[in-house]
């Protein structure tokens, strides 16, 4: 899905102008048509045949899970799928006839129901795939207490280097960390928020590959916006004219107007969003994410870009009046301020040939074969 997704963006792009606004209309709809057609014949491929197979087996193990804040959702996820797959399933087997009123209105009908798929059959697959993964035994009693107090004393000196971290199937927060101590580093695992109270280290091993294999299996990473759109069926960019364009035009600019007008379009709201109101929302969105990964970090991060972004918003409007004051200066450069001539380097008279420079290793024989200078 993705290589073809990449093919149609492509052949977009060279439909449409610089500010992703499509100009010829008939291309981009064949492109459309194509990335349908060949995301229908890749589905009739690999997935038609054992889409339910496939759904069984990840409903299967899902049953088998121990019940987490994550498994609730997954199994309506599932049923999601199979509704769509069994749209997906109802198209192919009565396509209409290529080219016809017909065909579209099974494409738009379908579309969705296979972008879903792309977006979220990984999770069905994920589950499907789960197998038996022998784990080692977590540190336990003492050796848990010993190895527990020995990371946070590092953590406190700054000794402790996260490495990464995943989500296990039983809904446990684990990270990998590296224990510095005397020059030495060990790979342990903590259970919990490294931010908070509470953690613990479950397991320390001699190296990463070693902890992946005995720490319980990573369940994939949830999404920021339930509702969010697709990667596959993006809506259009808004058009927007960059910074470098607006400095342009004020570095060109002769009259007050002309740096107002660049101004009220960097800090233009709705949906010719100007560049500040973008980097506001981008804040806005960041602190989001950051709130949602619901540790003691990510809300602290998250309160700093929130405040980041309402000072962001506060300027924007300082902006917008400072540029409606300028307008009504109705101000122009005055003429003293006048262009400096061209700067060119001087050119050789056109009967003059410049004299050839000596190689570096030619100018030493040159100097051993000169005649001796006359008195």
């Amino acid at each position: 899905m993705a290589v073809i997704d990449h093919e149609t963006q492509t052949a977009l792009d060279a439909a449409s102008d610089r500010y992703g606004r499509v100009t010829d209309r008939p291309a981009a709809a064949a492109a459309r048509y194509r990335r349908t057609q060949a995301v229908l014949a890749t589905y009739t491929t690999h997935l038609a045949p054992h889409g339910e197979q496939l759904l069984l087996a990840a409903h299967t193990a899902l049953d088998r899970l121990p019940d987490a804040r994550h498994t609730s959702a997954w199994r309506q996820l599932l049923t999601a799928l199979g509704n769509s797959h069994a749209a997906i399933t109802h198209v192919l087997a009565q396509s209409a006839a290529p080219g016809t009123d017909a065909e579209q209105e099974q494409h738009t009908f379908v579309w969705p129901h296979l972008v879903f798929w792309a977006d979220y059959g990984y999770i069905a697959a994920h589950l499907a795939d789960q197998q038996h993964q022998p784990t080692e035994p977590e540190l336990s009693g003492t050796e848990k207490e010993l190895w527990t107090e020995r990371a946070r004393a590092a953590r406190s000196r700054g000794d402790l280097e996260l490495i990464e971290s995943w989500y296990a199937t039983d809904g446990r927060l684990i990270t990998l960390a590296y224990l510095v101590r005397d020059d030495t580093s060990t790979v342990i695992a903590l259970a919990g928020d490294p931010g908070a109270p509470g953690w613990e280290v479950i397991g320390h091993y001699a190296h990463e590959s070693e902890a992946v294999r005995a720490l319980p299996r990573a369940a994939p990473p949830g999404i920021l916006f339930a509702d969010g759109p697709s990667r596959f069926s993006r809506p259009p960019f808004a058009p927007e004219q960059q910074v470098q364009e607006l400095l342009r035009g004020i570095e060109e600019a002769r009259a007050a107007g002309e740096v107002s007008e660049a101004l009220l379009t960097a800090a233009q709201a709705g949906h010719q969003a100007g560049p500040l109101m973008r980097l506001e929302r981008l804040l806005d969105t960041a602190a989001t994410f950051a709130y949602a990964l619901e540790t003691v970090q990510g809300q602290q991060i998250g309160a700093r870009l929130g405040a980041l972004g309402r000072q962001l918003a506060f300027l924007t409007r300082e902006v917008r009046q400072a540029a409606e004051d300028l307008d009504a200066t109705v101000a122009v450069l005055p003429p003293h301020r006048t262009p400096n001539p061209p700067r060119s380097r001087p050119r050789p008279a056109l009967t003059t040939t410049p004299p050839t420079p000596a190689s570096p290793s030619a100018a030493p024989a040159l100097a051993r074969t000169a005649p001796p200078a006359r008195a």
